[in-house]
Parts: C-alpha cells; sequence; structure tokens
C-alpha cells in the first residue's frame, strides 16, 4: 500500500468522520460504486483526501473543467505535500481541432498552441505513476483521451550511473531516441547539450533543474543535478532516469512495423477510392500520408502522429486506445468530483470525435486507422476503473441508481435480494423520483454499494428556510422582500428565465429606489467578476440573473434567494437547478429562499423534501453537541479595475485567494477574444486582447499562464529524482 501523509491542522467534524469511515468500508468491502452526497460548505475535499489517506492507493480525482481541476490540485498538494500529486489536463492553450465540411468544401487544418508547462506536468504525471505508489492526479476529462502506449514510455527511459561503462555517443543517441533535441544554444525542457565529455540535459519533467552527466572515457564518471540559468551545480547523484520528451514515443523496431502497415493500409484505401472514381480523395490521402510516414522515418515523429496511435501501438481495428487510466495499477481509485456534470461529459465525448473523423475518413484527409485514436467510449471507461467514488451535492440519476443501497439518506429503489427481507424505514425523502425509500444496512459484503451524506457543516449552518408564495404577487412580494433583507445590510439574488426579463426587472426595481443590477452571459467577463465583487462590497444590494449557478459564485453576504416562475419545469428550474440556486442563501445564518408558484412541480416538492429532511439532521446535531450557526465571513475580493493613478503592482488577486481566478477571468477573455476575430469583429476583439494584456501586466502573469491553461496551479512542484 502506498504512504499517503495528509497534513491538515483540522480533524474532521459534523458529518465528516462517519463519511470518511463509511467510504473506506465500502471500498475495502469491493464496492465499485460509492456515492458522497455532501451539501455546499460540508469540507467535501477535506473528506476525499481522508479517504484516499486511509486507503493508500493511487487515486485519480476528475472534474468537468480546467479551473476546478486546479484548485482541486491546489488543496490537495497542501493536503499531501510529501507525496506525488500531479496534474492532468489538455496541454492546448488554443486547439482547432482539424475538420472537413463537405457543403462547403472547406478543410480546416488542426491548429493548436501547446502551453508547455501543462506538457511536462503531463509528462510528470505519466513518469510518476510508473516509478511511484504514492500518486494522485487530478485531471480533467482529457484523461480519456489516447496517449501513448504505458509498456513503451517505461521502456524508452534512458538510466545512467556512476561508474556504468557507456560511450558518450551512445548516451547521446538514446536521448535522440526519446525524443530530445541537441541545442548548444537554447537551452531548454527538452533539449540537451555536448561539451567535450559533458552532456547537459534539459528533463522534460522538471521545470527548474538540469543534469549534467561527465565522461571519462568510456565511463560515467560524475552525475549532478544544477540550475539551467546559472550553472551551479546543487548536488551530486549516484543515479539518474531520463523519460522520454513526449507522450507519444516508439522504439525503432515498433516504428519500423508500424510504417509498413501504414502502408499497407495507404495502399488498400487508394484502391478503394480509385474504384469508386474518387481520384481526388485517392491522391489526397496518398499526399499526406506519404510525407507523415517520411516525417516518421527522419525524424521519429510527426504532425498528427496520436492519428497512427493504433499502427504504432499493435492495437487491433476497433480498440479502445491506450489512455491515463492504463498508467494506474488495478486497485487505483478514481474519484468524480461534481459527479452530476463530470460523467455526462465522460459520456459525450466519444460520439462528436466519431462523427468529425469519419467525415475526414470518407474524403481522404486521413487513413481509417485514425478512427482509433479517440476518446474512450462510456463502457470503456467504466470497465477502465474498478472502484469509483462519485462526489456531488446533488447527484444524477446514474450514480444514485449505482449507488443504490446506502447507509442513510436517499435510498432509490432495487429489486429484493435473495432471502431479503421487504422493511420501509420511516421519513427517508425519496430522490430523482425514486418510487420508494428501503431500509438501510451495514455494508459488510461485496456487491453492495452505498450512498453516504454529508450534510452536517462545521460552521453549524443550516440549509435555507424555504417558503412558497403564488405568482401573481410576484414582483409586488419580490420588493418587500429584498427591502427587508436591504435594512438589515444583507444580499438577495433573484432569478428570472430569460435575459430581456433580467433586464426589464432590473429597470423596475431600480425605479422604486432599490440598488439592483443584473448579470447574463452578455455581459464580458471582467464585468461579471466586477458585477459580483461589488455586491459582496454593498455597492448595491440586489442581483437579478438568469442561471446563478456559475462556479466560483460563494456569496457569503447573500441570505435570500428569490426563484421567479418557479412552476416552469425545465432546466433552469430542474430538480438539480433548484437544489444549488437554493444552496447560494446556505452561507448565511438567516438563509431563505422563495419560490413563486401557482403549483407545486415534482422539481420545487423534492426540494422542500430534501431540504426539511437536512435542516432536521442539521438542528439535531447542532443542539445535541451545543453548537451556534455562524455565517462564513471572508473579506471581499479587490477590483480587477485600477483607481486612477494605482501601480499594477499594489493590488494583486492570487490564485485560488479571493472568490474568483483571475487565471479563468484571463481564459473567459481570450476564448470571448476568438469569438470575435472568427466573427470578424476586429475592433472589439483588439479591445479585448488589450484588455488582457493589462489584466496580465497588473497581475504580473507571464504569457501562457493564463487562458485555458492555468499555468503553474497550486505553486512549486515538488521536484521528484529517479
Amino acid at each position: 500500500m502506498a504512504d499517503f501523509q495528509l497534513n491538515s491542522a483540522f480533524q474532521p467534524r459534523g458529518d465528516q468522520e462517519q463519511a470518511i469511515a463509511k467510504l473506506v468500508k465500502s471500498i475495502r468491502a469491493g464496492n465499485r460504486h460509492q456515492t458522497l452526497l455532501g451539501v455546499t460548505g460540508s469540507g467535501k475535499t477535506f473528506t476525499m483526501a481522508n479517504v484516499i489517506a486511509e486507503l493508500g492507493r493511487p487515486a485519480l480525482v476528475m472534474s468537468h473543467n480546467k479551473t476546478l481541476a486546479a484548485q482541486l490540485y491546489s488543496e490537495f498538494k497542501n493536503f499531501f505535500p510529501h507525496n506525488a500529486v500531479e496534474y492532468f489536463v489538455s496541454y492546448f492553450d488554443y486547439y482547432q481541432p482539424e475538420a472537413y465540411i463537405p457543403r462547403t468544401d472547406t478543410y480546416i487544418e488542426k491548429d493548436s498552441q501547446i502551453n508547455e508547462e501543462i506538457e511536462r506536468l503531463r509528462l510528470s504525471t505519466m513518469s510518476s505513476l510508473l516509478t511511484r505508489k504514492d500518486v494522485l492526479v487530478v485531471a480533467s476529462v482529457s484523461c480519456i483521451y489516447g496517449l501513448g502506449s504505458p509498456e513503451d514510455f517505461e521502456g524508452m527511459m534512458v538510466s545512467v550511473a556512476r561508474g556504468d561503462v557507456m560511450d558518450r555517443d551512445v548516451f547521446v543517441r538514446g536521448l535522440v531516441d526519446i525524443l530530445y533535441e541537441r541545442n548548444d544554444i537554447g537551452f531548454a525542457r527538452g533539449k540537451f547539450r555536448v561539451r567535450g565529455d559533458v552532456v547537459e540535459v534539459h528533463p522534460a519533467v522538471l521545470d527548474d533543474e538540469a543534469v549534467r552527466v561527465e565522461f571519462f572515457g568510456d565511463e560515467v564518471e560524475r552525475i549532478s543535478l544544477f540550475d539551467p540559468l546559472t550553472g551551479r551545480a546543487n548536488e551530486e547523484v549516484d543515479r539518474y532516469t531520463f523519460w522520454p520528451a513526449k507522450q507519444f514515443v516508439t522504439a525503432k523496431e515498433k516504428m519500423t512495423r508500424a510504417i509498413r502497415e501504414i502502408r499497407a493500409e495507404l495502399n488498400e484505401v487508394i484502391e478503394r477510392f480509385e474504384k469508386s472514381g474518387k481520384y481526388l480523395e485517392a491522391q489526397r490521402i496518398k499526399m499526406r500520408t506519404e510525407y507523415d510516414i517520411e516525417m516518421m522515418q527522419e525524424m521519429g515523429f510527426c504532425q498528427g502522429i496520436e492519428n497512427y496511435s493504433r499502427h504504432l501501438t499493435a492495437r487491433p481495428p476497433g480498440s479502445k486506445p491506450y489512455t491515463l487510466l492504463d498508467f494506474f495499477p488495478e486497485d487505483s481509485l478514481l474519484i468524480a468530483d461534481e459527479s452530476h456534470a463530470t460523467m455526462p461529459q465522460v459520456g459525450g465525448m466519444y460520439e462528436g470525435d466519431f462523427s468529425r473523423k469519419t467525415t475526414l475518413v470518407e474524403h481522404g484527409f486521413r487513413l481509417p486507422s485514425a478512427m482509433d485514436n479517440r476518446p474512450l467510449r462510456f463502457e470503456e471507461f467504466m470497465a477502465a476503473t474498478s472502484c469509483r467514488l462519485y462526489v456531488s451535492a446533488t447527484p444524477a440519476g446514474f450514480e444514485i441508481e449505482n449507488s443504490r443501497v446506502g447507509i442513510d439518506g436517499y435510498l432509490p429503489p432495487r429489486k429484493k435480494r435473495l432471502g431479503e427481507e421487504e422493511t420501509t424505514p420511516a421519513r427517508l425523502p425519496r430522490i430523482s423520483g425514486s418510487a420508494q425509500p428501503l431500509a438501510a444496512f451495514d455494508v459488510t459484503t461485496k456487491g453492495r454499494d452505498l450512498i453516504v451524506e454529508q450534510i452536517i457543516r462545521p460552521t453549524g449552518l443550516l440549509d435555507p428556510t424555504i417558503e412558497l408564495r403564488p405568482l401573481k404577487s410576484q414582483i409586488d412580494d419580490t420588493i418587500e422582500l429584498c427591502r427587508e433583507r436591504v435594512a438589515r445590510q444583507e444580499r438577495v439574488l433573484i432569478t428570472t428565465l430569460t435575459k430581456r426579463t433580467a433586464e426589464d426587472l432590473t429597470d423596475y426595481l431600480r425605479n422604486t429606489g432599490l440598488a439592483v443590477r443584473y448579470l447574463h452571459s452578455e455581459i464580458d467577463a471582467i464585468e461579471r467578476v466586477e458585477i459580483l465583487r461589488a455586491l459582496r462590497a454593498a455597492e448595491f444590494d440586489i442581483l437579478v440573473g438568469i442561471n446563478l449557478l456559475r462556479e466560483g459564485l460563494d456569496l457569503p453576504e447573500v441570505s435570500l434567494v428569490c426563484i421567479l416562475d418557479a412552476d416552469k419545469e425545465g432546466y433552469l428550474r430542474s430538480e438539480t437547478s433548484l437544489i444549488q440556486t437554493a444552496g447560494r442563501a446556505a452561507r448565511h445564518v438567516n438563509g431563505h429562499v422563495v419560490l413563486f408558484a401557482d403549483r407545486v412541480t415534482g422539481s420545487m416538492q423534492r426540494l422542500m423534501d430534501i431540504s426539511a429532511y437536512r435542516r432536521a439532521k442539521q438542528i439535531e446535531y447542532n443542539e445535541a453537541h451545543g453548537i451556534t450557526p455562524t455565517s462564513v465571513v471572508r473579506s471581499a475580493q479587490a477590483s480587477l479595475h485600477l483607481n486612477p493613478g494605482q501601480k499594477g503592482g499594489d493590488r494583486v488577486v492570487r490564485e485560488g485567494a479571493g472568490d474568483f481566478d483571475v487565471l479563468q477571468v484571463l481564459k473567459e477573455l481570450e476564448e470571448e477574444m476568438q469569438e470575435a476575430a472568427v466573427a470578424l469583429e476586429f475592433e472589439r476583439a483588439a479591445l479585448l486582447r488589450d484588455q488582457i494584456a493589462d489584466l496580465r501586466k497588473r497581475h504580473g502573469i507571464e504569457p501562457g499562464a493564463g487562458g485555458t491553461g492555468p499555468g503553474k496551479p497550486g505553486g512549486a512542484r515538488k521536484k521528484v529524482k529517479y
């Protein structure tokens, strides 16, 4: 078992201790599905860290977007400073996939910009998984996309030790074989330089340290680590292992065999096109593939080499690609954070990729084998993971149905097992339309899966109270409720169904003398952050929006949430959306939610049942332990705009320090800039470009650290020597 050393000044509190014990017991019993149903503010990440530490298994924590992954990475780095906590997300700052539009005869060439820091972190992840057991990887859904074979990656490493009998040129050729490049002037990651009997290598997995290998004749005399900037040696080591500089690397003999297979497939495709009279497609595929083959023969690599991965890894047609999951041992643990969003994203990756590549293959832009360079199908993903923990405040039907027998909480129906008595406990709520609750029992045998509640907050805060009011008077009632909260210096959120309604309601409320603003998707990234900062700073009191579930919307000052037209069933008024929206008031001791509706929908009823159930347990716990609920108190984030005459360095918002990540703002601004450029709105694109440059300068963020690549999440990485 791996030795995970949890570093925290806190001990499990509230529901955390029982959740940790039950989850660990269930996983050790061999159960494949577990769900942690944790309310907002209950410390789910801390619970995850404790489960990982107690189990001692390599773990993969998946998130549905890069920003949340970066935040999790930073938290887990703090929890496990002595272990290998790695970060694995898409390494593209910008990515335009290859595509063809037959209707307009438009070919879109693949275009991308690789974030070198994230590429280093991905390589570090792969090498750590092959050399250590105490590895925790925080990843986005990109981990289900194709990688090179773990056997090839491990087999291509170059290891040197002091006293080895080795010719210098043999060592250099070994570096070239694993795709290191010689550059005696521009010394950077993935490069090496030769100075007589001294070879200096900048490993692809390290950022600020390089390796100097000194030869005496045909013997390795000394190996030392040094600063690549100053050249000053830091320490000597007895052995060092160099891992490949690229994620796709293949031995020469395998490359030769793969090229033969690629040529054979090419000839078959050309013959098929010519028989069908598609001479343009035949010429197109011939020119492209032969060029790629020539690059692989000369350089060992080509643009888009992943499209030939099936031949390079000697897989049969239709087989699943190698992914990051293949680098994990069989007993590893998968944790799907925000599983209600992460699991559907995993299931949706394959179909879009399949449709795009089918068109490319049919028109001669790619060989049919390129179809096998793809994300995993959902059933392949499930087969590749043996033990799963779903974490969400609102788990979806998939998690509930798979984790169908629990110890406490929400228990959907299941078939009675052989020899089991039918019993029904009293007053257990239902979820996701379940027909009836079932009895809870202790998990002791393999095959019985589990849902664990974590609804007690360490602060003692309760779920907000919920009130129903009729639609007829929703505007007048909203005004009255807002004035009451404003008099108590508390904030209010109001949700509507359309942008037009949000804008019109804002104007109407403003005319009544209330300080109010609206928020929706047409407001640019910096302005959105400024609006939310101003709400927390009491520059206005009421915020009107449509979907106020955006990541990072953490507003402790909000005590009232008004949901207009709550009985209009749909995405914005579904059970999940209502629970999440109501949770915006869960960080205030006076939290209250008002649902305006003329009828009670199924989603509304389940929200009220769940809220009543949670409040009852929270009140009972607080009374038993003498806890007085207190509101969450945090300082407001500094403005992203500078005051006149203020210097850029005077006001800094660090990653993870405030409500919103500056890097996330940069990402959204860059996306808006690219969309404007595509739409030929060059003046707007130029304005956004200037905003990006100004924001980077004021917060000391280097190019490449913002945008879709979060740069160096979580601070400096602990160096690991192999």
